[in-house]
């Protein structure tokens, strides 16, 4: 399998401004060739990689770029051009590739050879060919059977730098059982970020104090003189403050969906088109903000990493059907509390989205599950064998859903509380 590890760089000043001039050389190398993709027809990456020896010859900097460096920048247009033609492949309005501006470009990447990890006196630092060795952070080790295939180093709005190193270990990824025993269902939102059908309901994280001091922080930015120190200085805040409203989101994201790839054998969501979702009039800010895309992108990953089943169904009428006998009703989005008017059944109207999720997950599948998809339906029918096949509902009987903090998620990475002999 295939992973990412991403560490902190503490380049020197002179080693920081040596990354830098690397980093724009490769964009003038990638305007170079788009420059004669425009102008010649019939090329490919390959053929226009052959001509890099060439190139060095009356470009004297080029010496001093790792040459599967150059190679990967030619690589990278050709991508960028596959992925244009894909998009207009798909009806999407598309126009040309653009020329690289020098904040449109902060990485380059080596591939296969040029780089080392070394541990001198008990440092770990990045050896790179042509740049030297570089003190990183490295706050977590690397798979111990892990063989490292590239190094991207990325320079951030913030003026940071960062390694990215893609890894591949040997093994697979561990079967997935046949006949799941713990599934769940959830349902994703903007009040209660995921409820699910262990009626388990995590609030959405509360980033309120960081907009306002990014919006602070933006109005002091629009005063400034564009272009001037004073503006360059504003504009790090800016990013920074973007920046640690990321690094939050994804702290939260990352520690949730974990938990539901690990503690679950079938994981079951709705197949949301979230950038629709957010150009949909109203509320896009929420929308937004939620990274409910992001989330399902993380579980779905880490769902095939732990073995753990994972189905996104169709979101249509999850909200409105009846998890119990199926019927639709519409409702509006104030109204928080599921009441059909067919059979009576009442629940949280979020709980019963998470289990028509579930049961359709379990559909499209066609896997076996042990137990029923949700104990509350069953304990809302009377267990007298003369009115269960009748269709007349007796008194609801809920178990009360447990709300849980997004705080608590992002101290414990869990939403529930664990016992210390668990594992």
């Amino acid at each position: 399998m295939n992973y990412n590890y991403r560490y902190r760089l503490r380049p020197s000043d002179a080693l920081a401004e040596q990354l830098a001039w690397t980093v724009d050389t490769c964009r003038q190398v990638y305007n170079h060739f788009l420059h004669r993709l425009n102008r010649t027809d019939d090329t490919s990456a390959y053929s226009e990689q052959k001509l890099l020896p060439s190139l060095k010859k009356w470009w004297n900097d080029l010496k001093q770029v790792h040459s599967k460096v150059l190679q990967k920048v030619v690589q990278r247009l050709y991508d960028n051009l596959s992925t244009l033609r894909g998009r207009k492949d798909n009806d999407y309005r598309v126009g040309m590739l653009n020329w690289k501006a020098p904040s449109e470009y902060r990485s380059f990447t080596y591939s296969q050879s040029g780089f080392k990890l070394k541990n001198t006196s008990g440092r770990t630092r990045l050896w790179l060919s042509k740049l030297g060795e570089i003190p990183i952070t490295f706050h977590r080790d690397l798979p111990d059977d892990a063989e490292i295939k590239t190094v991207t180093v990325k320079q951030e709005p913030t003026r940071e730098w960062y390694a990215i190193f893609g890894v591949e270990t040997p093994e697979d990824p561990p079967e997935k059982p046949e006949n799941p025993e713990k599934c769940v269902g959830i349902d994703v939102g903007i009040l209660k970020y995921t409820h699910d059908t262990d009626g388990t309901a995590v609030e959405s994280l509360d980033l309120s104090d960081e907009r306002e001091r990014l919006e602070h922080a933006q109005r002091d930015l629009s005063r400034k003189e564009h272009g001037s120190a004073n503006w360059e200085k504003q504009r790090r805040i800016v990013a920074e403050r973007h920046a640690d409203l990321k690094r939050k989101r994804r702290d939260f994201l990352h520690k949730l969906s974990n938990y539901y790839a690990r503690e679950y054998d079938f994981v079951a969501v709705e197949d949301l088109d979230a950038k629709g979702l957010v150009e949909l009039p109203g509320n896009s800010r929420n929308r937004a903000g939620a990274a409910w895309g992001m989330f399902l992108r993380m579980l779905e990953y880490k769902c095939e990493r732990e073995g753990t089943h994972f189905v996104a169904v169709n979101p249509r009428g999850t909200t409105k059907e009846c998890a119990s006998c199926g019927v639709s009703s519409d409702k509006p989005l104030w109204v928080r509390e599921h009441s059909c008017p067919a059979c009576g059944f009442e629940a949280d109207r979020d709980a019963n989205a998470a289990w028509n999720i579930l049961s359709r997950g379990l559909e499209d599948v066609g896997v076996v599950h042990s137990e029923p998809t949700s104990p509350e339906i069953s304990d809302f029918w009377c267990a007298d064998e003369s009115l269960r096949d009748s269709s007349t509902p007796v008194e609801t009987a809920l178990s009360v859903d447990t709300s849980v903090s997004a705080k608590r998620v992002v101290e414990a990475g869990s939403p529930i509380t664990r016992t210390s002999g668990s594992g």
